[in-house]
């Protein structure tokens, strides 16, 4: 069940997970458009008199293993340390190095123009 004392209560949130007890003070109509269900986990935040209930948002972690979070973060740091192709002077430059990256790809060969 879900009992708070008021020195509990903050205006900062505070994760729950909702009950089935929780969920038969809510009025049906209520549920029915909250979509609340038992076991889902709700911030909770009371304030002015107000009780506000909000879904919590699941983090990026939560859809990863810890070797899978471990491999993004490697190649999150590798791509911080900067860019992986370029800084180009203006628009040819691109254009040349993609005409060349595309060639690469279909197994032709091409000589780069170089731009003044």
């Amino acid at each position: 069940m879900l009992w708070m004392q008021e020195n509990q209560m903050s205006s900062k949130p505070m994760t729950i997970t909702l009950t089935s007890e929780f969920q038969r003070m809510l009025p049906p109509q209520v549920r029915r458009k909250s979509g609340f269900k038992p076991g889902d986990q709700v911030e909770v935040k009371a304030s002015g008199g107000v009780v506000t209930l909000v879904p919590k948002l699941p983090t990026a972690n939560d859809g990863y293993t810890a070797e899978q979070r471990r491999v993004l973060d490697a190649q999150l740091d590798e791509a911080e340390k900067g860019p992986l192709h370029g800084p180009f002077k203006n628009g040819k430059e691109i254009a040349a190095y993609l005409k060349i990256f595309k060639a690469q790809r279909s197994g032709k060969s091409i000589k780069p123009k170089h731009s003044r």
